[in-house]
């Protein structure tokens, strides 16, 4: 069953009552409903095209953190091969918020590493909403690290609200962990290529998304901080998340114009949850396209790249 959202309540009832036509054909052959529930289907998807058309930040927002939408295991499992997860930081635990490990991509050897939110609620609560702890951060560090020992390219899917903010993980050094993860990124002389395919949050996104080349799902969202907590902050109130939405600039549109990401991957009509075959197909050709333009060069060229990459970020829009 689809769950519909906020915005989406109009296409709901449309679509409800094709159903609901289709159910009372069901049950009673004689009854001929196939130009009722055509006319319908054509009005919904003229609807949904009417809807998705312009999204504005708040309702992409909204797109970006659909249930249904798919998460890192979902492309792992349908885009990499022999997948061979690695678990623990050889510290203090394994952060389940945090999934990586071995695997082809195209028959290519790449070390894959991402947040992980979980599908279901049960999901959910084992991977703490894909909000990693400090041992999660310090489990990518060490993936990295073997993947320049070995020369293999990093792939990293990122969907996060953000580090988990509690006490436990703060007493452990959240934001030392966070800061050796994206040092990390900065340093190891292999491509590493990144590609934010729900939610991109604060520096617990930043610490897998330190990459030679960053995409973006086309409904996705990048920003220091969400909607929400932003409007806590400056007009103490919650409920101005939408405003706080329009300023942070955190669509993909907005990003691509600052240079912060490098190319926008377009996902089927009504978001990546209403086609997840075709968004993983686009994301697996993004994401050969980036391994593709980073392969000639070697780890002193990929390491320069990178950081000029970061130091440049913002300068189009500021120009503009």
């Amino acid at each position: 069953m689809t769950q519909y959202l906020e915005f989406e309540k109009p296409l709901a009832e449309i679509e409800g009552k094709a159903e609901e036509l289709r159910a009372l054909a069901r049950a009673n052959e004689e009854m001929d409903i196939a130009d009722e529930a055509a006319a319908l289907d054509a009005k919904a998807a003229q609807l949904l095209k009417d809807l998705y058309k312009e999204l504005t930040p708040w309702r992409k927002c909204l797109v970006a953190r659909h249930p249904e939408r798919p998460h890192c295991r979902d492309y792992i499992d349908a885009l990499f091969t022999e997948y061979t997860p690695l678990a623990g930081d050889r510290n203090f635990a394994d952060d389940l918020a945090v999934m990586g490990g071995l695997a082809r991509f195209n028959d290519q050897p790449v070390m894959v590493i991402g947040h992980e939110k979980g599908s279901n609620t049960k999901a959910r609560i084992l991977h703490n909403f894909g909000m990693a702890r400090p041992e999660g951060y310090r489990k990518a560090v060490r993936l990295m690290e073997m993947a320049g020992r070995f020369g293999l390219p990093v792939v990293t899917l990122v969907d996060t609200t953000g580090a988990y903010p509690g006490k436990g993980a703060e007493e452990r050094g959240q934001s030392e962990a966070i800061a050796r993860s994206t040092e990390m990124s900065l340093k190891i002389g292999v491509p590493v290529v990144s590609v934010i395919i729900g939610e991109g949050g604060s520096g617990g996104a930043v610490a897998f998304a330190t990459a030679n080349r960053v995409a973006m799902l086309e409904h996705a969202v990048y920003s220091v901080i969400s909607p929400e907590g932003c409007a806590s902050i400056l007009w103490k109130d919650a409920e101005k998340m939408r405003e706080a939405a329009e300023a942070l600039r955190l669509t993909a549109q907005n990003l691509h114009e600052l240079a912060v990401i490098d190319r926008i991957i377009p996902e089927p009509l009504g978001g990546a949850h209403r086609d997840a075959k075709a968004a993983m197909a686009s994301v697996a050709t993004a994401i050969q396209d980036m391994l593709d333009e980073l392969k000639d060069k070697d780890g002193t060229e990929l390491i320069k790249d990178r950081r000029q990459k970061f130091l440049d970020i913002g300068s189009k829009g500021l120009a503009a």
